[in-house]
């Protein structure tokens, strides 16, 4: 049964474009979400001393969402997370804002912050909303079975912390379809394209496995071809996806897959064959 949860959200600069620190209801763990021209206003911010786990946000040259989750430990000088953040990344350039995630009663140590670094990037990669930075696998450490089970239910109410912060990073682009939320696969073939889909409160998802039409026409909208152009050898493999892609509109999907404009509410179709915008009337 889901339970409603209760989160706090304290705007520390009385704006929401600021400084946000993030609790929630019988959760030991905690989150701040910090602008990277704001982090010279944490120095005394004795949470971010400590140990824990940080996502660097930003996009790269091509306007994809990026990533980079690291860890930090307390030095011996005192310095933890707001250090961390700090220093070694600093001259890197594609980050805007950080959220880092540590507990209220200082309870992480290595063991901890490796295991959970090494699951949240891991549950990043499989979702696939964001280019995950990291060149390396972190190491998980090793855990006890009570730990483990500690640390995963740390990581349920983070996943939560999370999106409420702004940043799906671990929700995957199509439900699965033993969700709640899930609506029925839909399916659309057009010349050399077929492929499979479904609507999400995101917007469209073509799901990994479609096949797209190698050629366009000059129907094909501008928008529709610049994803082409973007996708294409490197998420696009012999006219094939490699990974769910998200379209603002079943129409934006169905010009990308068929390479022409298409209705979507048209092309797309249910298992039946009832197109979408049959579905919307029941």
């Amino acid at each position: 049964m889901v339970r409603g949860k209760t989160i706090k959200l304290f705007l520390m600069d009385g704006v929401s474009n600021g400084r946000i620190k993030c609790s929630l209801a019988n959760w030991t763990g905690i989150a701040y979400k910090i602008p990277r021209t704001m982090l010279d206003k944490c120095k005394d911010i004795a949470l971010l001393q400590q140990s824990g786990v940080y996502f660097l946000f930003g996009t790269d040259n091509e306007d994809n969402a990026v990533v980079y989750i690291g860890q930090a430990r307390i030095r011996k000088n005192g310095q933890g997370l707001l250090f961390r953040v700090q220093e070694p990344h600093f001259s890197i350039d594609y980050w805007t804002e950080t959220v880092m995630f540590t507990t209220t009663n200082n309870s992480f140590g290595p063991t901890e912050i490796s295991y959970l670094e090494n699951r949240f990037c891991n549950m990043a990669l499989q979702a696939g909303r964001y280019i995950v930075k990291n060149e390396n696998d972190p190491n998980p450490g090793n855990i006890t079975e009570e730990t483990e089970s500690e640390l995963e239910e740390f990581i349920d109410y983070a996943k939560i912390v999370m999106g409420t912060l702004g940043h799906r990073v671990f929700d995957p682009f199509a439900p699965a379809a033993d969700s709640e939320d899930a609506e029925p696969l839909l399916y659309l073939e057009y010349n050399k394209a077929k492929a499979t889909g479904k609507r999400t409160s995101d917007g469209f998802v073509v799901l990994r496995g479609s096949t797209i039409n190698p050629s366009t026409t000059k129907s094909c909208p501008e928008r529709a071809i610049k994803d082409r152009q973007k996708y294409v050898g490197r998420i696009v493999i012999d006219d094939v996806l490699t990974a769910d892609l998200l379209f603002s509109s079943p129409s934006a999907a169905a010009s990308f897959v068929g390479g022409a404009s298409l209705s979507g509410n048209a092309l797309w179709k249910d298992a039946e064959g009832n197109p979408l915008k049959e579905l919307d009337n029941h």
